[in-house]
């Protein structure tokens, strides 16, 4: 087993773990979890051997090999499976022993590398890595194609599959499914689960760490908390001990206030001095407890849009592709407003093809692509360098948006509006002039974010926005979409994004775009179906809701047989289609509830817009009467305008309740 014992580790002068133990045992599949920047790749370093503690004890089996995704890609014409061989170190070490028996002619030494060779898994060693290429969604012709002819994505996949082949007895993954589709994603985790050393995981995939872990370990405020259970049991655990320590950390407020009121009211008295004064002690001894802070730590909201054209978009027999390459045809699809649509398919098939044809990043190659008069695109693209430039600041990047894309906004666009703006994304102090090249993945895509919301689309095209943002971040982004009343397009492989956001889905497969009547369980058995058909050389089985073949006649003068597997085939269609009619009505009455309710927002907004400029003019003519300068007539003038301003901010908060409960009561009734 790993046993941490009072670590205490720092990389410069920030500590990352302070007094800090934890033990995990051989076996178990750990997930390691804790915001951006708490130290969860540096806890990995010091795993690795790669740093060591500055006090305390990290003890681990001498002998344990250990796996882990190198992050570096080397420049090598090396075949992708035979990168991937290399990897079994194991393997490596036996063929090297075989090398030097021969080269010294040593029949004894032949003949026992042979039988190293053997127990090391040489002789079905080359079919497990093509097997790991295969199921991390490489196909058949990649199996020995140049190391160097594949993208960066696709090499970090590379490197996916060299770790994985190595048996090692602790196996740490970084965000191993960054570079994922969904399909290879499901394969990963039950490659995993049948995976039987320490397997220890950075995700801040919830639906991944849920199906794979056991245990989680907390990193957080430097410190180690083991959980027993998955990602789910963790945060249930916590919220329950959250809410201990609120309430340890109120009644303790309680006490402070009780003793410090008796301090205050007795230690000038004589007679009750030394009773104060053994309180003072008291209160010194007293144990601070932190208050306990249970929200996330980063919330935002999309802005409320000018118009909802409908319908958005209209795809008449649009191809999408690159250059003069095709990759998607024939779309015919109509995109309507309040729609939330996942695009789902295996990597390569064309998802963000399409996207970007959207968005106009790519020119349509041949049909028509229609937009709805007033149509404005929100576009977030995988790689967020697409969208920025790294020589850029924050604030630069938001003055040239401001100053392009909305002049009219002459106040918005102010500097010190801009910058505020950008506190909301986390960017504050210097941090508005930090280099986009030296902003982390998460911060980039903040950043992205925080241009999309400043623009109010009414369509939204996320292309995997979650790759580089920690849990909650993902939480408060998953909510901000929930609330946005305009359309949603989304491609992403976190599950759990696609399960709160997304209503219907469409499937960029075999160069074109289907409706997938059914939800994420449906596409993963799908899946696997279509896994269990290649294996066995059979077609690919129907999508969900597609109609199967037609039975065999039945033979003269049979009587027809009505059993449960002939009707099966006739009910699932009529489920599907009242599944596609149900989204297709929820799409809807988001629209019309967000038609009626526009004019009363509206009106909120423009109350407290009213009651900002009112609090303001109310602190001005106090701060003018408390100067004690002011002439006689001068002071009842600014008495009878505070009175008017009081009369009228009375009015308008009872207005803006009104306003409330019909908006309340509008989406309770939707």
């Amino acid at each position: 087993m790993i046993s941490i014992r009072n670590v205490t580790l720092r990389r410069g002068a920030k500590v990352v773990l302070q007094d800090a133990s934890v033990t995990l045992n051989p076996g178990e599949k750990v997930g390691l979890i804790g915001r951006n920047g708490a130290g969860k790749s540096s806890l990995f370093s010091l795993l690795a051997n790669r740093l060591h503690a500055d006090l305390g004890d990290v003890e681990m089996p001498p002998r344990w090999r250990i796996g882990e995704v190198a992050q570096s890609m080397p420049e090598t014409d090396q075949a992708a499976t035979d990168f991937v061989l290399d990897g079994d170190l194991p393997l490596v070490e036996a063929r090297a022993v075989l090398a030097e028996a021969e080269a010294s002619g040593d029949g004894h030494a032949i003949a026992d590398a042979h039988m190293h060779l053997e127990h090391a898994g040489a002789f079905d060693a080359r079919s497990r890595a093509q097997s790991l290429l295969l199921g991390l969604g490489f196909r058949v012709d990649q199996l020995d194609a140049p190391v160097d002819s594949f993208s960066g994505g696709w090499r970090m996949r590379l490197q996916l599959a060299r770790a994985l082949m190595c048996p090692a007895d602790l196996l740490l993954l970084d965000e191993p499914t960054n570079h994922l589709d969904l399909d290879a994603l499901v394969w990963l985790e039950g490659w995993l689960k049948r995976y039987a050393g320490l397997l220890v995981i950075i995700s801040h995939d919830r639906e991944f760490l849920d199906a794979v872990t056991g245990v989680t370990v907390h990193l957080d405020n430097a410190s180690l908390t083991r959980y027993g259970g998955n990602y789910t049991t963790f945060e249930e655990m916590r919220a329950e001990r959250l809410t201990q320590q609120q309430a340890a950390y109120a009644k303790q407020q309680e006490k402070i206030a009780h003793l410090q009121h008796f301090i205050d009211r007795f230690k000038a008295k004589a007679t009750k001095a030394k009773q104060a004064q053994s309180r003072v002690k008291a209160l010194a001894r007293m144990e601070k407890l932190a208050p306990v802070l249970t929200a996330s730590d980063f919330d935002f909201e999309f802005r409320e849009p000018g118009n909802l054209p409908n319908p958005m978009l209209s795809m008449r027999d649009l191809v999408c592709g690159y250059g003069s390459t095709a990759i998607v045809r024939n779309v015919e699809r109509t995109v309507l407003a309040g729609q939330r649509i996942g695009i789902l398919g295996a990597n390569g098939q064309g998802k963000s093809t399409l996207v970007k044809t959207i968005a106009h990043a790519l020119p349509p190659l041949g049909g028509t692509l229609t937009e709805g008069k007033g149509l404005a695109i929100g576009y977030f693209a995988q790689q967020e360098l697409d969208l920025l430039s790294e020589d850029d600041t924050p604030l630069q990047r938001m003055v040239r948006l401001a100053r392009d894309v909305s002049p009219p906004n002459a106040q918005e666009a102010r500097e010190q509006a801009l910058r505020d703006f950008l506190g909301q994304f986390r960017f504050t102090g210097d941090m508005v002039h930090q280099k986009v090249g030296t902003l982390s993945g998460g911060e980039r895509a903040r950043l992205v974010m925080a241009t999309i919301v400043w623009q109010r689309p009414n369509l939204l095209l996320l292309d995997e926005p979650t790759n580089h943002l920690d849990l909650t971040t993902r939480e408060a982004l998953s909510i901000a979409l929930n609330e946005f009343e305009g359309t949603v397009m989304l491609v992403s492989h976190d599950r759990a994004l696609l399960r709160e956001v997304c209503d219907e889905f469409w499937l960029v497969t075999a160069g074109g775009v289907k409706p997938f009547d059914g939800d994420l369980d449906d596409y993963q058995r799908w899946l696997l179906d279509v896994s269990r058909a290649a294996a066995k050389g059979q077609p690919a089985p129907p999508l969900p809701g597609t109609p199967s073949a037609a039975p065999a006649p039945a033979p003269a003068g049979a009587a027809p047989k009505a059993t449960s597997a002939t009707a099966a085939p006739k009910a699932a269609p009529a489920a599907d289609s009242n599944r596609r009619d149900d989204r297709k009505q929820a799409a809807q009455n988001r629209a019309a509830i967000a038609n009626r309710t526009r004019p009363l927002r509206l009106e909120v907004q423009q109350i407290d817009e009213r009651l900002e400029k009112l609090g303001a003019e109310r602190a001005e003519l106090e701060a003018a009467l408390a100067t004690g300068s002011l002439a006689g007539a001068e002071i009842a003038e600014h008495g009878r305008r505070l009175n008017h301003i009081a009369a009228e901010t009375a009015m308008l908060e009872e207005r803006w309740l009104e306003l409330q409960s019909e908006i309340e009561a509008i989406n309770a009734a939707g």
